[in-house]
């Protein structure tokens, strides 16, 4: 699939989000716990595009789910083929397609946190393919997360699930 035929199927699926994303304007995030402990062996894959060079995972135990504000956290790993990779902890805002990047992990430094993180569209930019991807391959159902942390990492084992039901 071309690059334009990817655009414009995030623009279209970004289009369909759209249309659930009520933004609530009572909604206030819950305190971020801290960066979990991660481990880049038990990492499950999705794929964020079948031309691209970097392999995406997210640990399973890291994962949580905010009942109170609705926000899926979790640690994602993105690989090269060189072994270089860039570790980072985000959270998915559901129902209003939009991810924050909380933290970086640095081999030589642990965990920074990032200045001024704020909520940005899934569809906005290239850095969020993969965030996109993660919602699309089970974190989000539409605008909904998922019941528990134990479904969630059911349907990223098996994304052919995610149309049957």
């Amino acid at each position: 699939m071309g690059l334009l035929a990817v655009g414009l199927s995030l623009c279209a699926s970004g289009s369909a989000w759209a249309q659930f994303a009520a933004d609530d304007p009572d909604w206030i995030e819950s305190e971020t716990p801290p960066p979990p402990a991660f481990s880049v062996g038990k990492l499950i894959q999705f794929e964020v595009s079948p031309t691209s060079s970097l392999v995406y995972g997210v640990d399973p135990a890291s994962i949580r789910i905010s009942q109170r504000d609705g926000v899926v956290r979790y640690v994602v790993v993105a690989g090269s083929a060189s072994g270089a990779t860039n570790i980072m902890y985000e959270g998915l805002r559901c129902s209003t397609g939009q991810v924050k990047t909380y933290a970086r992990h640095f081999e030589s430094g642990g965990w920074k946190n990032v200045d001024k993180a704020d909520w940005t569209s899934l569809f906005a930019s290239a850095p969020h393919r993969h965030s996109l991807a993660l919602a699309k391959a089970g974190a989000c159902d539409n605008k909904v997360v998922p019941d528990s942390v134990n479904e969630l990492v059911r349907r990223l084992k098996n994304p052919a699930l995610l149309g049957a039901q």
